[in-house]
């Protein structure tokens, strides 16, 4: 692979992305008129780098974590990270365990891992949009920019939010700047979980690290090239890698767009 490629990834000032972050939460605050942020929180690099941006605006605004582990698949460790990070930064937050709603929806539905794995992401949003309903909260997303473009997120699950404040940056420039803004390194080496069925990991559902991921995706949209140029000439990365990536971006463009509408020509009536 092109360590070049990847340390020009990697070359941001964090110093200003963590600025406008601050300054786009503050600013969408105020104008959709709310009193705060919601969002959840799993004990991950996304969320707990939301987490202690989230910190920055506290003393003004009103900052809900929602911790929602599903206690018989989510780790009894990535739990206890998420409730180290609030006791650490000192936000307001609720504990849920969604695993016997899980269980009472499971009861009425046909069976399908898949399906009930991302149910578990959907619970999950219906919980942040009911404290956003009930409390005047903004929705913060915490996808980052590599699972945002291939799509590894459920729709109207994780997927869901008003606001996605750090889908501007890759994977491994939110380990850079997690790293800037004092996220403890335990939780910016762990792997990378959606924790939707027991043993899940995303760089091993999706069979590519994510250094190839966002070597890919940089090339493929921040630099512009063709399919064949960036794998034959940039990369270093495998065509059967280059085009998965490639697939999962084009695959799931309804995933990051409205829902399609009739286009409905109106005449004189």
């Amino acid at each position: 692979m092109n360590q070049e490629i990847l340390q020009e990834i990697l070359r941001q000032d964090y110093t200003k992305i963590q600025q406008d972050i601050i300054s786009f939460l503050k600013n969408q605050i105020s104008q959709k008129k709310t009193e705060g942020v919601v969002f959840g929180l799993s004990g991950g690099i996304d969320s707990a780098t939301v987490a202690y941006l989230c910190k920055k605006i506290s003393e003004t605004k009103e900052v809900l974590a929602l911790v929602m582990p599903d206690s018989v698949i989510s780790p009894s460790n990535e739990t206890g990270d998420a409730l180290k990070i609030i006791g650490e930064i000192g936000i307001n937050y609720k504990l849920i365990d969604i695993n016997t709603i899980h269980k009472r929806y499971s009861n009425y539905l046909e069976p399908g891992e898949l399906a009930l794995g991302n149910l578990r992401a959907r619970i999950r949003s219906n919980i942040i949009y009911y404290y956003a309903n009930l409390k005047n909260l903004l929705v913060l997303g915490t996808s980052d920019k590599s699972e945002y473009l291939i799509g590894y997120f459920t729709k109207f699950g994780d997927g869901s939010a008003d606001i996605l404040p750090i889908a501007e940056l890759y994977k491994t420039q939110l380990r850079e700047f997690a790293k800037f803004i004092g996220v403890p390194n335990n939780i910016i080496t762990k792997r990378s979980s959606p924790n939707l069925w027991k043993g899940h990991y995303a760089e091993e559902e999706i069979g590519i690290e994510y250094e190839k991921i966002d070597t890919i995706l940089y090339c493929m949209l921040e630099q512009q090239y063709t399919l064949n140029k960036f794998l034959d000439e940039i990369t270093g990365i495998s065509k059967k890698d280059v085009e998965k990536i490639y697939q999962m971006y084009q695959n799931t463009q309804h995933k990051r767009i409205l829902p399609e509408r009739v286009g409905i020509i109106h005449g004189d009536f």
